[in-house]
């Protein structure tokens, strides 16, 4: 499970740190892919799966659908944590996201997403400004 935010430092070569508590599940490989609202998506192997199979049984005639599949299979990359417990970002994703030398890396229960620091910064912003009243509206599905 992928909880809490952290600050990671990307290298010139463009590797990011992994928080160390997320390590193990993705050990056996991850797929880093372009994300909504301007982050990137990080899911191990075993939850991409199910998730790429859901995505790949939409209809191909509904626009929507084949936009998805495009924002999501075209940008996707397989990779492997490096024995320092880093992953190589390619450059293009790193810059659909605005990331350069630092990451916020965030948990979000069963996969992670990554933000350059100003986006995470507009995201804590809307948090801030708008929760309580999302919390209202949702307050059914909870």
């Amino acid at each position: 499970m992928f909880l809490g935010r952290y600050t990671h430092s990307v290298d010139e070569k463009g590797r990011l740190a992994v928080p160390a508590r997320f390590r193990d599940e993705l050990a056996a490989g991850l797929v880093v892919t372009r994300g909504f609202d301007g982050c990137l998506l990080v899911y191990p192997a075993a939850s991409w799966l199910p998730l790429a199979e859901k995505v790949s049984a939409l209809s191909i005639g509904d626009p929507d659908a084949r936009l998805l599949r495009r924002m999501l299979f075209a940008n996707a990359v397989d990779v492997q944590l490096d024995k320092q417990g880093r992953v190589l970002v390619p450059a293009e994703l790193r810059a659909q996201a605005g990331i350069e030398r630092e990451a916020i890396v965030v948990g979000m229960h069963t996969f992670i997403e990554v933000w350059s620091p100003e986006g995470w910064a507009a995201q804590d912003a809307a948090v801030e400004r708008d929760g309580a009243a999302i919390a209202e509206r949702l307050a059914t599905l909870v």
